[in-house]
């Protein structure tokens, strides 16, 4: 199934517009959402085919709520790619067991994100 739609969760209203605008250049149709709450709100209105998620946020951060989609029977086919400016081995590892398919850094290489979502195509 191709990535077309894409959730965005940061709280960053400028990392959020970045993102957006980076994706609709290159054809994805894109919701964002700035905490968990928001994401799942999203999430119930139309489901994704992918979400970037960050992982500093106010409240459940991204890691709890890449466990809760993952999770939950509704959402755990969707693939999580963590996008976050935490860039230790152990964030990266603790990320992935959280059910993330892949994990990216900020500020973000634009060629290494479409490959990642390339690659889950």
């Amino acid at each position: 199934m191709a990535i077309q739609k894409v959730l965005v969760v940061d709280d960053s209203k400028t990392e959020l517009m970045f993102m957006t605008d980076l994706l609709q250049k290159n054809g994805f149709t894109v919701k964002t959402a700035e905490d968990a709450e928001d994401a799942f709100r999203k999430l119930a209105e139309d489901k994704p085919d992918l979400i970037l998620m960050d992982v500093v946020m106010p409240g459940q951060n991204g890691f709890q709520l890449t466990r809760a989609i993952t999770r939950d029977p509704l959402y755990a086919n969707i693939p999580i790619i963590m996008c976050t400016s935490k860039d230790q081995e152990t964030d990266r590892v603790w990320g992935m067991r959280q059910g993330a398919r892949d994990y990216i850094t900020k500020p973000v290489n634009v060629e290494d994100l479409l490959a990642k979502i390339k690659a889950l195509n």
